[in-house]
């Protein structure tokens, strides 16, 4: 149990209800992270409140984070400035025609773009943005799309998630171990990657936010605040609310791009670049790292070898979960700027001298972002070190029933990630402790797939509707929304979701009904809700529950 108790639920609280009232999220966190200053140190607490702030900047993962930031703001300008943008929007306009056809296009995108949320974000957001303005989709919705797909997408296949997911599950594992309570022997366990593939279908929220996204586009039917955003987009054309403040708008800080010459190349050569080049290094460090492993262990550190003998997928899993996807990202977004650049010199374009404004100017641009990002983590170690995660997971032991435990872990990892605003600390915190609940309930490893999926769906889940995220922050920022929007019309579709979720977990905890029947019965009911509750809210309005433009669907029209 945490030493402050519930007193260190205060600092994440206070900087979450802050952010949403006053809509200023950086000064929302700032007084979050000194609050938690005030209560570890029984004084003024300024200098404990630095000293998480540059720590969070200090840290190997997080430095390298920033940098992919800034270096892919950097390719943003640089790709803005020399025409592609404008070269996708004229190539889509014929292409995507209408806002179904654009949500669709952001959607399949973000499922495609699996191996890492930050670069799904960044891609996503950036190629979708322009063409999503032209067709009146509010930013609030194209912030949604790729937040709702991003970090769900990631934590199904193999990505940067599922390697840092493994190590949680190994964790859990080796607590319940060397727990002198139970007497548990590591060869009783069973391996981390069967229990990972085992808890997919019970990661539940990630698989039915993916589909929810899906029943949004094609339905073109809303409600609650993002109802009121896209009517506001269709009718007036301002993307965004009329007081937002968007974490970037590239229009506004690079000025008009350079139309002489826009080519699709100046476009998709470096965000294919920046994508190869990421993959590649992260399969490169995760390659190095695992045969330095394997020859400690005395084992073969012949990649054919080890194929043969395990098998392609796991030694793939092995090597992915080995990865520094933070230093491919670096690598990548760096490998992105050049290729912009000489694409721009080669057809002369601009000079060297306006190629290194251009790329200041991209820094430029992700200042908001950044700051964001670096006062959310140093939050999420105020939770930490106030021992917030440790106090909301101890209080919900041993008061539940097998049958209802995926769900109050559900709700516990949910609120976690919500207060500390990182599903990753939160599976961090929790999966230890779920493992080990779980087997002092029922004394077997039967329900672990279900307890681990119920531990990434809440993460997820209190992600997506947390301000201080930081797949929230980068989201908002590459689709150009306003932060505290962004989570104020995601929560509404967010909250749809989790139920469905409890009714899925309820069915299986009480009925013993499997994956195969509960997955299409949540589908069904989220098209069921998606329905109702637009018509509902439509009606309470007096409106309709599709959005369109004043007189009919036509948003080229006006601009």
């Amino acid at each position: 149990m945490s030493e402050f108790g519930a007193l260190s639920l205060l600092p994440p609280l206070l900087a979450i209800v802050l952010a949403i009232v006053t809509r200023r999220p950086i000064l929302s966190l700032f007084l979050g992270i000194w609050s938690g200053g005030v209560i570890a140190t029984g004084s003024i607490g300024i200098g404990q409140t630095f000293t998480w702030i540059t720590e969070s900047i200090g840290d190997v993962f997080h430095a390298n984070i920033l940098v992919f930031t800034l270096l892919l703001g950097s390719g943003v300008a640089l790709i803005w400035r020399l025409g592609g943008a404008t070269a996708v929007r004229n190539w889509a306009t014929a292409r995507l025609g209408t806002p179904r056809a654009a949500g669709l296009a952001t959607w399949a995108l973000g499922i495609l773009l699996f191996f890492d949320d930050y670069a799904n974000t960044a891609i996503v957001g950036s190629t979708m943005r322009e063409i999503s303005d032209q067709l009146r989709i509010s930013r609030e919705k194209l912030s949604y799309i790729v937040d709702s797909t991003a970090a769900p997408v990631a934590t199904l296949g193999l990505s940067s998630w599922v390697a840092f997911q493994l190590s949680m599950i190994d964790e859990g594992y080796a607590s319940l171990v060397e727990n002198e309570d139970y007497d548990v022997a590591a060869a009783d366990t069973p391996g981390a990657f069967e229990t990972f593939v085992g808890s997919i279908p019970f990661n539940i929220y990630s698989l039915l936010a993916i589909v929810m996204v899906g029943i949004i586009v094609l339905s073109r039917r809303d409600y609650g605040e993002m109802l009121t955003a896209e009517r506001r987009s269709r009718r007036t054309g301002n993307v965004t609310r009329e007081d937002a403040n968007p974490l970037q708008e590239v229009e506004e800080d690079l000025g008009r791009p350079i139309e002489t010459k826009p080519m699709l190349r100046t476009f998709f050569a470096p965000i294919v670049v920046l994508i190869v080049v990421t993959l590649g290094g992260a399969f490169w460090t995760g390659y190095q790292e695992w045969v330095v492993e394997q020859d400690e262990a005395g084992a073969t550190t012949s990649l054919e070898a080890a194929i043969g003998d395990a098998g392609t997928l796991p030694v793939l899993v092995d090597i992915v979960g080995a990865s520094d996807f933070a230093a491919a990202l670096v690598w990548g977004s760096f490998a992105m700027v050049v290729t912009a650049i000489a694409i721009g010199l080669a057809y002369d374009l601009f000079d060297i001298g306006a190629s290194v404004d251009t790329v200041l100017d991209g820094f430029s641009i992700m200042l908001t972002a950044v700051t964001v990002l670096v006062l959310a983590w140093a939050i999420s170690a105020v939770a930490e070190d106030l021992g917030t995660g440790d106090y909301v997971a101890a209080a919900a032991e041993g008061v539940v029933s097998p049958a209802l435990l995926p769900i109050v872990v559900l709700f516990v990892a949910a609120f976690v990630a919500f207060t500390m605003g990182s599903s990753w600390a939160t599976m961090g915190i929790v999966t230890p402790i779920a493992i080990t609940v779980a087997y002092d309930i029922t004394g077997a490893f039967d329900l672990m797939p279900v307890i681990i999926g119920a531990v990434f769906s809440g993460a997820i889940f209190g992600d997506h509707t947390s301000p201080i995220s930081d797949t929230s922050v980068l989201s908002s920022t590459f689709t150009g929304a306003d932060l505290i929007d962004h989570i104020r019309t995601q929560l509404y579709y967010a909250s749809t979701v989790l139920l469905v979720v409890v009714i899925c977990y309820a069915l299986y905890g009480y009925a013993d009904i499997s994956p195969i029947i509960y997955l299409p019965i949540g589908v069904v009911l989220l098209v069921g809700l998606v329905y109702g509750l637009s018509s509902a809210d439509a009606t309470r309005r007096g409106v309709e529950p599709v959005a369109t433009t004043k007189d009919h669907e036509q948003p080229r029209e006006h601009e």
